[in-house]
């Protein structure tokens, strides 16, 4: 049975693209048939940070009846696949979002789970990807402007006969702090299903054209990207162990000199 997810916000920049992009990828690697999909018509993203940007049919070829599904869908990082929408403002014109849902309707028989970037806000083409999913994930940055906004979601979420699945706090400057853990899950009233800390190569990864999981694998953003997707793919996630750097020949000279003096 698949499994539909939808990354939401209540307001932009809070990093749900890049969640979308990482969570992806990892699902895939973990072995289960994925699919993302950019349901933000109007502000695509998606196709930019995978290096997808220039393609013949998108996701708006698709809602303006001008292509199927199938043909718009590409291959991504560790096999994950990708339904990316195009960057015209011509092509999110002439898309109809109400034609959404039967794009779903053509992918639930190839994945095991599908996740899709929603539109950050409120807005009607917002509404559609929090009505058609099994669950939502909100993205949340630790500021109150952010929560506050998340709280809009999930109140509009479930007034439209969602599901909150939980959220993923972005952007933290103190990653596993229970306390702060626990607090934002009382203000939130759902689970954190995990917290991405701060760290500066997931803008290097994004300038690259390429998820922090697959250009920064070691890195403390990785890791807990990949903690949330085993938990996503109900597996148990092993720790990696951290590569011990190699020794160069100043630091060996030094500890030579050391050596001699002593």
């Amino acid at each position: 049975m698949v499994k539909v997810y939808t990354i939401a916000s209540g307001k932009g920049g809070t990093g749900k693209t890049t969640v979308t992009a990482n969570l992806g990828p990892m699902l895939a690697r973990y072995g289960k048939k994925t699919c993302i999909l950019d349901a933000d018509v109007g502000m695509a993203n998606l196709g930019l940070i995978l290096g997808l940007e220039t393609l013949p049919v998108t996701l708006h070829e698709v809602l303006a009846g001008k292509a199927r599904v199938r043909d718009a869908i590409y291959e991504g990082p560790f096999g994950v696949k990708v339904v990316p929408c195009g960057l015209s403002l011509q092509g999110f014109q002439q898309s109809n979002p109400d034609r959404l849902k039967d794009v779903m309707a053509d992918l639930v028989s190839e994945f095991d789970i599908l996740i899709l970037d929603a539109p950050a806000g409120i807005s009607r083409d917002g509404v559609i990807p929090l009505t058609i999913a099994d669950g939502v994930i909100l993205v949340v940055n630790p500021e109150i402007s952010s929560i506050v906004d998340a709280l809009k979601t999930k109140i509009l979420t479930e007034t439209v006969g969602g599901h909150i699945e939980g959220a993923i706090i972005n952007r933290v400057a103190a990653s596993g702090d229970e306390f702060n853990r626990a607090h934002m899950e009382k203000l939130l009233g759902v689970r954190v299903l995990g917290v991405i800390p701060e760290d500066p190569n997931v803008r290097r990864a994004s300038a690259s054209r390429s998820p922090i999981v697959v250009k920064y694998p070691t890195s403390e953003a990785s890791r807990a990207f990949k903690r949330i997707s085993a938990d996503v793919a109900g597996i148990e996630y092993v720790e990696e162990e951290m590569p011990v750097p190699r020794e160069g020949f100043v630091e060996r000279l030094a500890r030579a000199l050391f050596r001699a003096k002593a």
